[in-house]
């Protein structure tokens, strides 16, 4: 009797916690579309931050360079 019991406290557990599981991803969902969304086309790559990122890092190792030639 006590094992029936405990699985229907088990059950309503479990439902309680896939209703509030679900409303979360729902206020998660809606947080998400709001704002402002930048369109794909007008965003740059991934490959072109990486490009410039590269060469700052360039330009910055070869003014180092110079500053330690120069010293």
């Amino acid at each position: 009797m006590a094992l029936l019991s405990v699985w229907s406290e088990m059950r309503v557990g479990i439902l309680l916690l896939s209703v509030l599981s679900l409303l979360s991803v729902r206020l998660v969902g809606a947080g998400q579309d709001s704002g402002s969304v930048i369109p794909a086309e007008s965003r740059p790559c991934v490959d072109c931050h990486a490009f410039e990122f590269m060469q700052r890092a360039l330009q910055d190792l070869k003014k180092t360079a110079y500053n330690l030639d120069t010293r």
